[in-house]
């Protein structure tokens, strides 16, 4: 009889070697996908707040007036139907004709302007 003894299979070293490339390749990956994540937040944010300029605008000319609140701007029967928060931001409650709208407490830390 033969003795077959091949060693088929991976060493511990070889399945380490494994385990820490892809430990380093998570670890390079994840700021990656959080600027992503950040980024689409921001655009988000913005967007809404061009929709919420929009709005004013167009209730300014309407009423001949150069200052609004956000209850008469966001609503079923208003201009802009909802306003979907994307991280936990705050928009001005009140909005002024030629004002710049800062909205704050993106995500607890950032803050965007826009300038409409």
């Amino acid at each position: 009889m033969k003795n077959n003894s091949s060693t088929k299979g991976f060493t511990l070293v070889e399945i380490m070697i494994v385990v820490v490339i892809i430990g380093l390749l998570a670890a390079m990956a994840i700021p990656a996908f959080q600027k992503v994540r950040t980024s689409s937040q921001d655009k988000a944010v913005l967007n809404n707040a061009r929709q919420l300029a929009a709005a004013a605008d167009q209730y300014f000319l309407e009423n001949g007036v150069s200052s609004v609140s956000q209850g008469n701007l966001v609503g079923a029967t208003n201009y802009v139907k909802a306003l979907n928060l994307v991280a936990n931001e705050t928009y001005p409650a009140g909005y002024t004709q030629g004002q710049t709208i800062t909205v704050s407490g993106i995500a607890g830390a950032r803050t965007i302007t826009y300038a409409p």
